[in-house]
């Protein structure tokens, strides 16, 4: 599981609060222009940030892969170094 998922879950849960309280605040508004105004604010935000979200899930995947293929070189070279040694294991 990626660290950035519980975040992920926390922020979506928050938005659809907000949006919930903007459905609420709406019912009792007075001016419904204003208040698309907002909502649209607030979903191109939602939006980018949605963006951001997946553009750092999809790096910390590269960076995974990136450290697992350095750990896999390292672990052959310590076993080269190992043999070069006399120190099989």
């Amino acid at each position: 599981m990626s660290e950035l998922d519980p975040a992920a879950k926390r922020l979506d849960d928050a938005l659809k609060r907000l949006e919930g309280a903007l459905d609420t605040l709406f019912s009792k508004s007075g001016d419904p222009a204003a208040m698309r105004g907002e909502v649209s604010a607030l979903i191109e935000d939602r939006i980018r940030l949605a963006e951001e979200l997946d553009a750092s899930l999809a790096r910390e995947k590269e960076l995974q892969m990136l450290a697992d293929e350095a750990s896999a070189a390292l672990g052959s070279a310590i076993a080269e170094v190992r043999q070069a040694l006399g120190r099989d294991a």
